[in-house]
């Protein structure tokens, strides 16, 4: 079963650890209480959206950009790996259109 809980913690905690900053560090920074955090890193424990904001923005991180990761790390484990890096067939032509016209006032 997948947790959300736990997937969140493991992004705060690798983008903690990326900045390299410590547990601590970012615990005071956000006004979490140290063991409280602690608990969240490990997906013990459910982060409210307060907490995800403070913890965020002590990170200087979007929480979109958290986001985004939980669910990018949600749907390689539904075994849906990654979105499809292709155009949908109606939008195709497009872009080629697009260039072909700017080209044509050059």
């Amino acid at each position: 079963m997948i947790l959300v809980r736990e997937e969140i913690g493991d992004v705060l905690r690798d983008l903690r650890l990326q900045k390299g900053h410590t547990l601590r560090q970012v615990a005071g920074r956000a006004s979490v209480a140290l063991g409280y955090l602690s608990e969240v890193e490990r997906g013990q424990k459910e982060a409210s959206s307060e907490i995800l904001a403070a913890v965020a923005d002590a990170l200087d991180v979007p929480i979109s950009a958290i986001m985004r990761e939980v669910g990018d790390r949600i749907s390689v484990l539904e075994g849906l790996h990654s979105f499809p890096d292709v155009v949908p067939d109606d939008l195709a032509g497009l872009g080629e259109d697009l260039v072909a016209s700017e080209l044509s006032y050059r």
